[in-house]
């Protein structure tokens, strides 16, 4: 029992940051070991339920308490800038252990994935000479992000050796970067003095936009809004849409309603033909995807299924005008809302864009793809060649459970502006 707690003691260590760093002591404490892998958590306590309180409680007795943030309560932003203040202090004073820390440093969130994008954000705005990589524990419903970079899509395990088996996931993670979206939501009109503001600082990994379900199969994406597309840097052009699609998805993830693959993977021919690649999450580009309805959503279930790919792109925007209808639904990272559409000369304007790259943490089990890795497959050939067997009849019912056609229709007794 000894050696094991002792064993255990040694283990935790290696995440452990003193209290001289977190609380900005002016006394410098004696600390003799290196971390290996320091951590800062930030856990959203209202996700999950009551996992996320549990998960907070667990957390901040395995580690150090001062190391472990409730995002209900401290600002991730303003925690960061504090301790990498402290952190640039104690390295120009000569302190190794704050030297080493702030190269090591490693970042843990948990909650859902708009939870996860406002921190990858946060890290962003920092314009850190070398900003820490991030882990996702999946604590929402969705969790695309944890998916995507192999940390499970199932809420996870509050108990002390279940956070020991993630820190050991941690500790062993390799990073990749992630493209960095940012939302923007545009007012104006002839007259007036237009002014961009932004709607949401994240990393949106996925939008999705949508006619209202009550208007009839005429009423499409195309006659509700001018969406345009940014192919090449500073350049916009109209992106012509089928007139059958009423729903569009915009990714940055190979990972939506908890697990499907909207896009999938070109094959060679539409690779040369149309200019297509696989989906990557550091190229730049978002992937476009269209669906006519429900039923066509279903088409995900099957092997090698995907929406109708319309375009890869830098941005995109959607331009809505009066008349067409009096609102849309919108969606991004997780975050629904009911966007009111113009009644008089205005113009309303959603944007997705490109800003730059975060650092990410995968486990071996990462299903996102770098542009920069020379083992991942181009075209669906080479997905075939890549994958040594075909996924199983107990995959496919996995990935039943955690995403539905239910997924691109709202209940028409649901309002969905109250939704979060």
């Amino acid at each position: 029992m000894g050696d094991s707690n002792t064993g255990s003691k040694q283990f935790l260590k290696e995440f452990y940051i003193p209290n001289y760093i977190l609380l900005a002591e002016p006394e410098v404490e004696q600390v003799s070991y290196v971390p290996t892998c320091p951590v800062l958590v930030f856990i959203n306590s209202r996700s999950g339920g009551q996992l996320g309180g549990e998960l907070l409680k667990t957390y901040r007795s395995t580690l150090n308490k001062n190391q472990v943030f409730d995002l209900g309560e401290d600002a991730p932003d303003k925690v960061l800038h504090k301790i990498y203040a402290t952190l640039e202090k104690l390295k120009f004073n000569g302190d190794n252990i704050a030297h080493e820390i702030y190269n090591r440093l490693r970042l843990i969130v948990a909650g859902g994935d708009g939870t996860a994008g406002w921190l990858l954000g946060v890290v962003s705005d920092l314009k850190l000479s070398q900003p820490p990589p991030i882990a996702t524990v999946p604590l929402g419903t969705g969790n695309n992000l944890p998916f995507s970079f192999g940390w499970g899509k199932r809420n996870p395990g509050t108990d002390h050796q279940s956070v020991k088996l993630f820190l050991d996931q941690v500790l062993t993670a390799k990073e990749i970067k992630i493209d960095r979206k940012v939302a923007t939501h545009f007012v104006g009109g002839s007259g007036t003095t237009s002014a961009w503001s932004t709607y949401a600082k994240l990393v949106c990994t996925q939008g999705w936009f949508w006619a209202p379900l009550l208007h009839p199969p005429s009423r499409n994406i195309a006659q509700l809004a001018r969406v345009k597309i940014m192919k090449r840097h500073g350049q916009w052009e109209d992106l012509h849409i089928p007139r059958s699609i009423r729903s569009i998805v915009c990714l940055n993830l190979p990972s939506f309603s908890g697990g499907l693959n909207p896009w999938g993977t070109p094959n060679k021919r539409k690779t040369r033909d149309r200019d297509l690649t696989a989906p990557f999450v550091d190229d730049g580009f978002l992937e476009v995807v269209g669906f006519k309805d429900a039923w066509h959503g279903l088409v995900l279930y099957a092997p090698k299924g995907h929406g109708t790919r319309l375009a890869q792109a830098h941005g995109i925007r959607f331009e809505f005008h009066k008349g067409a209808a009096d609102h849309t639904y919108m969606r991004i990272d997780g975050e629904p809302w009911k966007q009111p559409l113009p009644v008089d000369d205005d113009t309303v304007v959603v944007e997705i864009s490109h800003r730059g790259q975060v650092n990410m943490l995968a486990t071996k089990d990462c299903k996102s793809r770098s542009v920069n890795d020379p083992t991942t497959p181009r075209s669906q050939q080479d997905e075939d060649d890549y994958s040594s067997e075909e996924e199983s009849r107990e995959d496919w019912e996995e990935r039943r459970k955690f995403g539905a056609a239910d997924t691109f229709k709202i209940p028409f007794e649901v309002d969905i502006a109250n939704l979060s």
